[in-house]
């Protein structure tokens, strides 16, 4: 059965997945990645455009597939060899989360609706899914 999850991640290390197609988690961490199966579904929240930056970005940046395999290491060089899952990402827009708030389970009447987003990665409903692709325009790639 599919699963849905949300991932957290700065935009521009989002970008850098987008273009490998891979995900990463919690700056490299394999535990996260071992709970994601092949064919769920993820879609990446970034809370700024830049990581270390407090541009306050708040938008949702990628949404795809878990490809099918393990996680894996990456070699980024200077010691850092972050685990990474294979993705198939769908053409989509980035969306800005604070029109969404009411509408997802996860936020709707939270005031401290981004405490959740702290852990890096959590399972999300499938209407929360739903909302965020639709809010993304997502279009899946053709099989």
């Amino acid at each position: 059965m599919t699963q849905h999850w949300i991932a957290v991640a700065s935009a521009d290390h989002v970008r850098r997945g987008l273009k490998g197609g891979f995900m990463q988690v919690s700056h490299g961490k394999l535990g996260p990645l071992k709970k994601i199966a092949p064919g769920d579904r993820v879609a990446y929240y970034s809370p700024t455009e830049i990581y270390g930056n407090k541009d306050q970005f708040q938008s949702f940046t990628a949404v795809g597939t878990v490809r099918e395999g393990e996680p894996y290491d990456a070699d980024m060089g200077g010691g850092f060899v972050p685990y990474r899952r294979d993705v198939e990402w769908d053409e989509a827009n980035q969306a800005p989360i604070h029109p969404l708030l009411e509408q997802l389970e996860f936020t709707a009447g939270k005031r401290n609706w981004g405490y959740q987003l702290r852990f890096g990665l959590f399972k999300a409903s499938a209407d929360d899914f739903a909302i965020i692709e639709s809010a993304m325009n997502a279009k899946r790639p053709p099989q």
